[in-house]
Formats: C-alpha cells, structure tokens, sequence
C-alpha cells in the first residue's frame, strides 16, 4: 500500500477527508472523547492526519486486516517506527489504558467504517 502524494497539501493541513457516520456507539463516543485528548494534535480531527505532522487512520494502510487494533494499543504503548509514511516515528503516548487505546480503535473503526474501509 502506498501512502498518497501529499506534497499539494498545506504543512499541518488534513490528509483526508472524512465522511462521519451518522452516530458513533458508546464505546466508540468514549474513544472520541480519548483520541481528541491525546492522538487529534497530531493525527489530527476526525483522524484525518495532518501533512507534515501525523497520518490519517482513516486511510486503507489501517484498515483491520492491516493493522489490528492491537497495532493501535502497542503504538500508544511503545511508539511505532515509520514505515509507511514520512513522518518519523510516532512517540509512545504517555497516560493511555489499553482500555482508553481500545476505545479510541473503535472510534477510528467506525469513521473507517463510514468511509468505505472495512
């Protein structure tokens, strides 16, 4: 998979855009609340990245058959060393539960959902 061209888009900008579902379960409501906390600075809002900063988890590279959710819960516990996009590597983010990083996975499940990756 190979990440988009992103070289037209503003520094700090959305990489995507993102279609919201027309309401977000209970658990992925919770995760909203947890990613816009800790992972909306970089990744930005709605997770649709942000150029030059973070990439968007709305996108097919994350799609679950991809990366699980157990890929999300060991980046926020260990950093992830860039290997898709050029970035650099994401840092471990301090003050997350697996709990809070399992619900933050629902969340970005059911925006992918809403856009069409499954």
């Amino acid at each position: 998979m190979t990440p988009p061209d992103t070289s037209a888009i503003a520094e700090g900008d959305p990489i995507v855009e993102v279609e919201l579902p027309a309401e977000l379960s209970a658990q992925a409501s919770l995760g909203k609340n947890v990613f816009n906390a800790k992972c909306v600075e970089c990744h930005g809002a709605n997770a649709a990245g942000r150029n030059g900063m973070a990439p968007p988890l709305v996108h097919k590279i994350y799609e679950p058959s991809h990366h699980s959710d157990m890929a999300f819960i060991m980046a926020a516990q260990n950093g992830v060393r860039a290997h898709h996009w050029n970035f650099g590597n994401m840092p471990r983010i301090d003050g997350l539960t697996e709990g809070d990083v399992k619900m933050v996975a629902a969340y970005v499940r059911e925006l992918q959902r809403a856009n069409g990756i499954n």
